[in-house]
């Protein structure tokens, strides 16, 4: 039988979510890749496992997730029935809906059918009656915005979210909900964005600078630009990567000699701090106090542990944050 560690909470930060009342942590595990039909349940359950036990308390999904679709969260449920379901109250469980998860015209985007059914399948799945974040996956140019808000708000409003996030919206989109969602009164917290020190779009359309400013919490995917912000890729392309397994995310022909330079005079700088390079790469995404979490994948509990070390190092002085601008530059 499974029982969480005494200290889980001793050493990991967390961070107020925008201007609510919820505390997310500095890290998430997000479970978009390995806990799919195509992964070991044995593997996953050591995972999650080693997650709580290091006072990371929110788990990411989505209904799209696997392969095959829905297949994370069937096997979260499953975990969550075998070891982690009698710490409910002490976790953090959102899921998603906006990409296509069945067919026929209701199984995509943003109507209120959509939004409503899916998270209807996916607590199902995991054996829950509600999330804690139920995200828009990805905005729907062709429904009303004011429909997606309202399904959103109902969906709160019947007890089957308690708060409500975004993904993938830019910042004038997130502008054009949150006024939808301020009138209505909806707990609207969070926007999920890609961030790292290689995608760094959410400085340039100003949604970070937007979001600290109006009180909506952001949290991160890809922080390790699928792995190339890792030690994986020092000396070259290795067989096992995910360049050579799944070139969906991260293709070869992105892997300059040009930025494989950046990758080892970053590594270099990460030495000097007596970080890896994967640890010092998430601990300059929570360097400013604007992001609330950084969602990380992994393979291995191992991982898990190394990114939750960045923790112990998360200040940058001026003098490593203008080496690390000009190294990306």
């Amino acid at each position: 039988m499974y029982i969480a560690k005494e200290t889980r909470y001793d050493k990991m930060k967390y961070h107020r979510c925008g201007a609510s009342g919820l505390l997310l942590p500095a890290v998430s595990l997000g479970l978009w890749h390995n806990f799919g039909s195509n992964g070991n349940f044995d593997n996953m359950v050591q995972m999650c496992e080693t997650a709580f036990d290091n006072g990371i308390t929110h788990f990411d999904l989505a209904n799209n997730y696997g392969p095959v679709a829905g297949s994370a969260e069937e096997n979260f449920g499953r975990i969550l029935e075998k070891s982690l379901g009698i710490y409910r109250d002490e976790l953090i469980i959102s899921t998603k809906a906006g990409y296509d998860m069945w067919p026929g015209p209701y199984g995509n985007w943003g109507s209120k059918k959509y939004l409503v059914a899916s998270l209807d399948q996916s607590l199902r799945r995991m054996g829950l009656e509600y999330v804690d974040i139920f995200y828009h996956h990805r905005p729907d140019p062709n429904t009303p915005l004011a429909e997606t808000a309202r399904a959103l708000d109902g969906i709160v409003r019947s007890g089957k979210a308690l708060y409500i996030g975004i993904s993938n919206y830019n910042k004038e989109q997130t502008i054009a909900i949150a006024g939808l969602f301020q009138e209505m009164g909806t707990p609207f917290i969070i926007n999920q964005r890609k961030y790292s020190m290689f995608v760094r779009d959410i400085e340039k359309d100003g949604l970070k600078d937007y979001a600290a400013w109006n009180g909506i919490g952001i949290i991160t995917f890809s922080p390790l630009a699928q792995g190339l912000l890792s030690d994986r890729y020092l000396n070259g392309i290795p067989e096992n990567s995910r360049v050579r397994t799944d070139g969906r995310f991260l293709k070869e022909a992105a892997i300059t000699q040009e930025t494989l330079n950046k990758v080892r005079a970053l590594n270099a700088l990460a030495k000097e701090r007596g970080q890896s390079l994967a640890q010092m790469a998430l601990a300059w995404i929570i360097r400013d106090g604007d992001i609330t979490s950084v969602l990380i994948g992994a393979s291995s509990a191992a991982q898990i542990l190394d990114n939750v070390g960045m923790l112990e190092n998360t200040q940058f002085c001026q003098e490593e944050r203008d080496t690390i601008e000009r190294i990306l530059a």
